[in-house]
């Protein structure tokens, strides 16, 4: 299991990569490149807006998650609940 500290600081992270995607032009740095690949492996063929939607609902599914693994620390597992 993560701890508190951890679980705020991988998705602040992840947060950050991805409102960097969506607001401040990473997905134009993004488009067309392997890097891409950490939104989605389908990515480097994205345009710009493809990218901006996935980070969207990826930001939505991270602020579930973190809301979720911030209150139920059971749920702070990453494989298989073996923690």
């Amino acid at each position: 299991m993560l701890s508190l500290i951890w679980w705020i600081a991988i998705h602040a992270v992840e947060a950050l990569f991805l409102v960097w995607v969506l607001r401040w032009g990473g997905a134009e740095r993004l488009e067309g490149t392997w890097a891409s690949g950490f939104i989605s492996s389908f990515a480097p063929r994205w345009n710009a807006e493809g990218l901006r939607m996935a980070a969207l609902i990826l930001l939505v599914f991270c602020a579930i998650t973190f809301v979720a693994g911030l209150f139920m620390p059971s749920l702070r597992c990453w494989s298989g609940g073996a923690c």
